[in-house]
């Protein structure tokens, strides 16, 4: 059920993953539950090589969500370098 970003696509691996937020300090955990199922939700950053919907590719910082069984959601570009 994992979704692929929406708006860009990673060329490479995702480096220097993080994670932000677990359990009740992602926001907006009952709505990923109601959406996607799963449980403990993560959120996480990494960096990574990506090539833009205008065609641009450069690294840059992304942000999603994960939980076990259910995999990456919500895909976002938050920093280009």
């Amino acid at each position: 059920m994992a979704e692929q970003p929406t708006g860009f696509r990673i060329l490479g691996s995702i480096s220097g993953i993080e994670v932000i937020a677990v359990g009740r300090g992602v926001r907006i955990a009952d709505t990923l539950r109601e959406r996607f199922g799963g449980t403990r939700w993560r959120k996480l950053k990494g960096t990574a090589l990506i090539e833009d919907e205008h065609g641009r590719i450069a690294n840059a910082e992304i942000h999603w969500f994960e939980a076990h069984g259910v995999g990456r959601v919500q895909w976002k570009i938050k920093h280009w370098f």
